[in-house]
């Protein structure tokens, strides 16, 4: 089958140029997403679009219907409270119950402008509460915003990439890291972005035993809240519940995105649900910088008040109802994002009929789920090359080595490419394997 992207090569590599990129697989995602918007201008053809992941499904009526309300209500005309309302913080601690089933008091749920500035945060609060823990460690691959974050701070970090470290190798990696005494922070997204992947309770319960034992705090990014499809997450107060480090260490943060989970990504809302004692934790080294020494007031009255002085209010009344209809059984979220896990395995078969593989294929032996993500690679190409020639075939994607990991190869997001678009993508992918082989 022909490449009908074939007769605009030239055009696809003026676009390229014009972004004067010495590593194009170091490209970042709003980087891709600008080349193919050109291109996609240029040529009137539309790309498959797998770099970026934005929820490719309505947002939930609930929270809509809410934020609605509010603002008719006139809530756009008043500042929000900066740790959140108090309705709201009240259905985060209940939602935490119901689907994680550890205990976070309302006070430590804090509405943050989207999981992304909860970490920003996040990053900047745990790296000022001792002067000798100034690194995070990041167990990668992962987000690659969040390591752009901590460069915009000017605050270190290391990683690894849990490719070769799993089970009992993770515990004794993390150890290694840990034994130097300059970590202040550890941060993964579980399920995994990119790899889906998800830590078990085992993993995670060395994870918590550790960072206790070397005083770091533990930052648990669930962006894609139970969305693995493995297990059904949906059912609230009942297991199984959605793993987590909070059952085996006080030194963490949660964050809850509305992004992905409740298809909430435009309005900015998420939670960062702050262990009680983290939260009341005294550091003398932040009161030496604010005046004050409490981990939660100065994440909150003093980070979060100048990067934003609080969070949208009329979004904080829409999260505030979906957490209320989660919490009380009357809206299964989990249902309407199942659609990613069949969008996933569709397009998981059509890359590996035409040559490609799977890269982080297994989670712990077993196959992993079928979800927001997946990894693949083309045997003969770097993952650099790769996601610069698939552009000359209307395909965007983003290299594995800008989230940390040591592969060679992409991620996928099933998010944004529709069902209708299923054989486009095969008619592309078998021209680029006729043209590979």
């Amino acid at each position: 089958m022909s490449n009908p992207f074939a007769a605009y090569r030239a055009q696809i590599q003026a676009a390229i140029d014009q972004y004067n990129l010495p590593d194009f697989g170091r490209a970042t995602i709003r980087e891709i997403v600008g080349i193919a918007n050109k291109i996609e201008q240029l040529t009137g053809e539309r790309y498959i679009r797998m770099e970026i992941g934005v929820p490719g499904l309505p947002p939930s009526r609930i929270g809509v219907e809410a934020e609605i309300a509010a603002l008719n209500a006139g809530v756009a005309a008043k500042y929000p409270a900066l740790e959140g309302m108090p309705e709201l913080k009240q259905e985060a601690s209940r939602f935490i119950k119901a689907f994680i089933n550890a205990d976070v008091k309302p006070e430590g749920c804090v509405p943050v402008v989207g999981s992304m500035q909860g970490t920003f945060a996040a990053f900047v609060t745990a790296s000022q509460c001792d002067a000798k823990k100034d690194t995070v460690l990041f167990i990668d691959p992962g987000f690659p915003v969040q390591k752009l974050q901590l460069t915009v701070l000017g605050v270190k970090y290391e990683s690894f990439d849990a490719y070769e470290y799993r089970g009992k190798k993770l515990g004794e990696k993390i150890a290694e890291y840990l034994e130097k005494g300059n970590i202040a922070a550890i941060i993964y997204s579980n399920p995994n972005n990119p790899a889906w992947i998800c830590l078990t309770e085992d993993e995670l319960r060395m994870i918590g035993e550790l960072a206790t034992q070397h005083d770091a705090i533990v930052i648990e990014d669930l962006a894609y809240f139970a969305m693995d499809s493995r297990k059904d997450l949906s059912r609230p107060f009942q297991a199984p519940f959605q793993p987590t480090v909070a059952r085996y260490t006080d030194n963490y943060i949660l964050l809850i995105s509305g992004s992905k989970a409740f298809s909430y990504a435009g309005q900015r809302i998420g939670i960062a649900g702050i262990s009680d004692k983290l939260f009341s934790r005294q550091y003398e080294n932040l009161k030496a910088r604010y005046g004050v020494g409490g981990f939660g007031n100065v994440l909150v009255n003093r980070v979060l008040y100048s990067v934003s002085a609080g969070t949208a209010h009329s979004a904080q009344y829409a999260l505030c109802a979906m957490f209320r209809a989660a919490n009380n059984g009357e809206f299964n979220f989990l249902a309407e994002v199942s659609e990613y896990g069949k969008r996933a395995k569709k397009m998981k078969e059509i890359f590996l009929q035409n040559g490609f593989e799977l890269v982080y294929d297994k989670d712990l032996g077993e196959p992993l789920g079928d979800g927001f993500y997946f990894t693949v690679r083309y045997p003969t190409m770097t993952g650099s090359e790769l996601m610069k020639e698939l552009m000359f075939y209307g395909i965007s994607a983003i290299s594995l080595v800008t989230t940390g990991s040591k592969q060679e190869g992409l991620r996928v997001c099933s998010s944004f490419v529709q069902s209708e678009q299923f054989d486009d993508l095969e008619i592309r992918l078998r021209a680029f394997a006729e043209e590979h082989k």
